[in-house]
């Protein structure tokens, strides 16, 4: 199974479209996961039109974009269990450490968030903790980024940088 996992797109603000790296990838996506910040429903509209969509609203989000998706979420997907949410929520922690205390739940396969732009794959205690950057506002980092999570006998995560957003 193969997953294109996206967060802190930030559109139509910092992107009217969709990364054509990006489009390429989510062609032959089973699933997309976006972890927040999607800012308006229009990424939603463009997103779908390559598959089923599953999502987390973040602190930016309006609030139609909140009540459709909710603060987090809890997948079963291919034999894993997956946890979805954006990272904001708490002072004071790292935004690995607010993912991490948002489910406190050591039965997760892998914890994808946001929040910070910052691109992050590394286990904690068995769980992976995976962070795709921004596919369209890469803020100081050097590179725009999304995450190709593959889920069949193991878990395989992938995150893809690119300078140019178009």
């Amino acid at each position: 199974m193969k997953i294109i996992v996206l967060s802190d797109t930030h559109m139509p603000k910092r992107g009217k479209k969709l990364p054509d790296l990006l489009v390429k990838q989510l062609a032959n996506a089973d699933l997309i996961i976006h972890a927040g910040d999607w800012t308006d429903l229009e990424v939603l509209t463009q997103l779908e039109k390559y598959g089923t969509v599953v999502g987390v609203s973040g602190n930016v989000d309006t609030p139609e974009v909140s009540q459709l998706f909710g603060d987090k979420k809890v997948l079963q997907l291919n034999g894993f269990k997956i946890g979805i949410v954006h990272g904001h929520i708490g002072k004071k922690k790292t935004t690995q450490e607010r993912a991490l205390e948002a489910f406190n739940d050591p039965s997760l396969d892998v914890i994808i968030f946001g929040h910070s732009h910052i691109p992050y794959q590394e286990y904690h205690e068995g769980t992976l903790l995976f962070n795709p950057g921004s596919p369209t506002d890469k803020r100081f980092q050097k590179e725009y980024s999304f995450g190709i999570l593959e889920l069949n006998d193991k878990i395989h995560a992938d995150i893809c940088y690119y300078h140019d957003k178009t």
